[in-house]
């Protein structure tokens, strides 16, 4: 038991978990990676329902590694260009003990910024998270009934993933 107590206070250590972030970019970068972690810092959350049933939560999250949002002029509006980092989705446990599935979609900050001004933004950035969850993890998501949950910025442990670059010059993919 003592020894699982301290395995998880050394998870929980930020100095530890700093220097396991730089011992992994040594590593990727010695195969010709560049790796960025993608910590996301809490923007609103979304509440819908997967496949009918199944609750589900879409972080709307920010970070600075993410591309900034671009507009084009067009006739009649703007055209917006919203790079997002997707995570795959995971299960964590509820009240009760009901499983919930937690996925976290990535915007530069000035993206978050601008859906906290316009509603109108708010709604394009809401509808550009249900669709990449809906085409990159393959979930149908209840788009009718999903709602912004007031007064809750993030649902579950935030967790780190990350982005990978090829370096110029670096190691060829593995076939």
């Amino acid at each position: 038991r003592a020894l699982f107590a301290e395995y998880a206070a050394e998870l929980a250590d930020p100095e530890q978990r700093r220097l396991y972030e730089e011992e992994v970019a040594a590593l990727e970068r010695e195969r010709g990676v560049e790796v960025r972690f993608v910590h996301p810092a809490a923007g609103y959350v979304l509440r819908t329902s997967q496949a009918g049933s199944r609750r589900c939560y879409l972080n709307v999250c920010s970070n600075p590694h993410v591309g900034a949002p671009q507009a084009r002029p067009e006739p009649g509006g703007h055209r917006w260009a919203l790079p997002y980092s997707l995570a795959p989705g995971r299960e964590e446990l509820g009240r009760g003990g009901r499983r919930r599935l937690v996925y976290d979609v990535v915007f530069h900050p000035a993206a978050l910024r601008l859906a906290a001004r316009s509603a109108r933004f708010r709604r394009l950035l809401s509808d550009t998270a249900l669709e990449a969850v809906e085409r990159h993890c393959a979930a149908q998501l209840d788009r009718a009934n999903a709602t912004v949950l007031r007064g809750t910025k993030y649902k579950g442990v935030p967790q780190a993933p990350v982005i990978r670059t090829p370096l110029p010059g670096g190691a060829p993919p593995p076939p």
